[in-house]
């Protein structure tokens, strides 16, 4: 998909190449986490959490800037991207976190901590920019804390938390909108873009076809002229005459649709439905609770990520960067990805026995 994705653009003629060679080295690398006893990894929460503030840290001192942010080191011919391997290691170090201190789960210092221990990674990304990242991993940290069995009251406190954060923001939205829309102006540590895509999902603007709303309309139309079986492998009118643009990064979903149409999309969303399933059942047998944790924080990731994908694609959600796990050109998210498949392998490989 990706090598049809890239129509003939020369800039982005070696991408499907480079993906070719991140997915071989993913495979690998899914063999190695496997054969590596995940406990291992609990052992080693802390050295990984203070490497993943570090790397987030320098890449503001030898990071690549690319679509406005600054957010990847340039290793000879690839892009190495932190934010994306900060998902997997949060997942590690909340996993550990949490399955230690089960006890005193319900304690509002401990939740506090853990906020901390969150919102530092989270930070550091946030002020790339990369609204869409700093979101995942905050939404990593509710599943695994909900997980180890935070109780049903501090989830509607959050809850009540987020209503009125959002009560707060949604009057600033409406004067940016009005006031300072045109100014291009950002809002602390959010950027202009990001609430301009926010602004613009909220209150689209017909007369903007071309500007912000542009791409989203090309993708809604992309999807609708696939049908049912869709117009073939590499035949895609609007991918094949650009007018669908990152179409091989945020937007590869619209191009399965046009491709391969209604038929094609439900296939690969079974799919993958499937392999998020298999990652909840290792977490069902999973011999300790941080083997369950690590699981359940896998398929809420692969969740997360697939339902905003394809949601923003059908424009039920703002336009974000979040990928579509395993199929969007990205080796940094692929391995990621990959890396928590091997995770969730090695968690199955040493599953409890199973009471008959």
């Amino acid at each position: 998909m990706i090598r049809s994705a890239i129509a003939g653009n020369e800039e982005l003629a070696n991408h499907d190449q480079r993906q070719a060679i991140f997915a071989i080295a993913g495979l690998i690398v899914v063999i190695i986490f496997a054969a590596i006893d995940y406990r291992i990894w609990a052992a080693l929460s802390r050295p990984l959490f203070l490497g993943t503030i570090a790397l987030l840290g320098l890449i503001y001192f030898a990071g690549e800037v690319g679509f406005g942010a600054q957010r990847w080191f340039q290793v000879g011919i690839v892009n190495i991207q932190p934010s994306e391997l900060s998902k997997i290691v949060m997942i590690l170090v909340l996993a550990d976190f949490f399955s230690k201190r089960q006890s005193k789960i319900g304690f509002l210092g401990l939740i506090l901590k853990s906020i901390v221990l969150i919102g530092l990674p989270a930070f550091l990304v946030l002020i790339q920019p990369d609204l869409s990242t700093s979101i995942v991993l905050f939404v990593l940290w509710f599943a695994l804390i909900w997980a180890a069995g935070l109780p049903l009251k501090y989830i509607a406190i959050f809850i009540l938390i987020v209503v009125i954060i959002f009560s707060v923001i949604a009057p600033l939205l409406v004067q940016y909108i009005t006031v300072d829309y045109l100014q291009e102006k950002d809002f602390y540590f959010i950027q202009y873009y990001q609430m301009s895509r926010i602004a613009n999902f909220l209150f689209p603007n017909p007369e903007q076809s071309y500007g912000a709303t542009y791409n989203v309309e090309q993708a809604l139309i992309s999807i609708g002229s696939g049908g049912l079986i869709g117009q073939g492998y590499g035949h895609g009118t609007q991918v094949q005459l650009r007018f669908l643009k990152v179409r091989h990064t945020d937007f590869i979903f619209s191009a399965l649709a046009e491709e391969f149409g209604f038929i094609g999309t439900i296939a690969f969303l079974l799919v993958l439905t499937l392999v998020i399933h298999r990652c909840l059942r290792a977490a069902r047998i999973a011999r300790d609770q941080y083997g369950a944790l690590i699981c359940y924080g896998v398929a809420v990731l692969l969740l997360f990520q697939s339902a905003f994908n394809v949601g923003m694609n059908l424009n039920l959600f703002p336009v974000s960067g979040i990928p579509l796990p395993f199929f969007s050109y990205g080796g940094s998210s692929l391995l990621t990805s990959l890396i928590g498949i091997g995770l969730v392998e090695s968690v199955i490989l040493r599953h409890k026995q199973i009471e008959l």
